[in-house]
Order: C-alpha cells, then sequence, then structure tokens
C-alpha cells in the first residue's frame, strides 16, 4: 500500500512539473528577435552584412529591417523568397553564407530559427538598451 501511495505521489510530481514545463515550452515558442535572432546575425553575419560601412559587402546591411526587406534579402512572412534563407541553405560554396573564409557555419537549429522567424513575420526590436524595463509577470 506505502508503494502504491508513494507512485501515486511520484506520479502527480512529474505530471505538475511536465505540464510547468510545456506552459514554458509554448510562452518560449514565441520568436524574439534580441533573444532568438540577433545573436545569430551578430555572430554570423554582422561583420559584413552590418553598421560598419567600412566592412560592409554588397552593399547589404542586415542589422536594419527597412534596408534588409527593400535588399530583397529577407521577405517577410516568405522564406522561400528571401535570399537569406537561399544563401544559408545552399550547397554551391560560391553561395553559401557565411561564407567558408570567414570560418563560421550556422548550425541547423540556427537555419531553422531564421527560417521561423522570417516566416513570422521577421520583426525586429530595438536595442534592449533602447526598450524600457517591464515588470515580471508572478507565476500564477
Amino acid at each position: 500500500m506505502r508503494f502504491a501511495s508513494w507512485l501515486l505521489s511520484l506520479a502527480v510530481v512529474v505530471l505538475s512539473v511536465s505540464t510547468a514545463l510545456s506552459d514554458d515550452k509554448v510562452a518560449d515558442e514565441t520568436i524574439a528577435y534580441n533573444r532568438d535572432v540577433r545573436p545569430i546575425l551578430a555572430d554570423n553575419c554582422f561583420a559584413c552584412h552590418g553598421p560598419d560601412s567600412a566592412s560592409r559587402k554588397a552593399d547589404l546591411r542586415l542589422d536594419r529591417r527597412e534596408a534588409a526587406v527593400d535588399s530583397g534579402a529577407i521577405t517577410p512572412g516568405k522564406p522561400a523568397e528571401s535570399e537569406v534563407i537561399r544563401r544559408i541553405m545552399t550547397d554551391n560554396a560560391d553561395e553559401l553564407m557565411p561564407p567558408a573564409t570567414s570560418h563560421k557555419k550556422l548550425s541547423a537549429a540556427q537555419k531553422d530559427m531564421l527560417t521561423r522567424w522570417i516566416a513570422a513575420g521577421a520583426e525586429y526590436q530595438p536595442h534592449w538598451s533602447f526598450i524600457a524595463p517591464r515588470a515580471a509577470r508572478c507565476p500564477r
């Protein structure tokens, strides 16, 4: 009888933890530019396609939404039509981004994140230092 009671208690704890984790997972499925996308672009793209005009390649800026969209690099809501996605997914070494000479390579998870971000509308956020802090939500 004690074992059955212990097993039932364990099942309740496991169910409670898994429910809490799945709720957190749903909340985290929203892609946030500053949290999820900016780090990928900053580490792999901004050296050549960022704010420094002296090192910018192909006259392409990916750090500003308007410039990225106007150039066709990003087509919000349509990753298949976005040059960025074509370039990070290609097998052609001459077109692959980031190029081999950069010694950088996107992981499958990073490529998936960029694809999902563009599919979701490719929303940018201002740098975190320009966003007013908000009070944290208290769990219920």
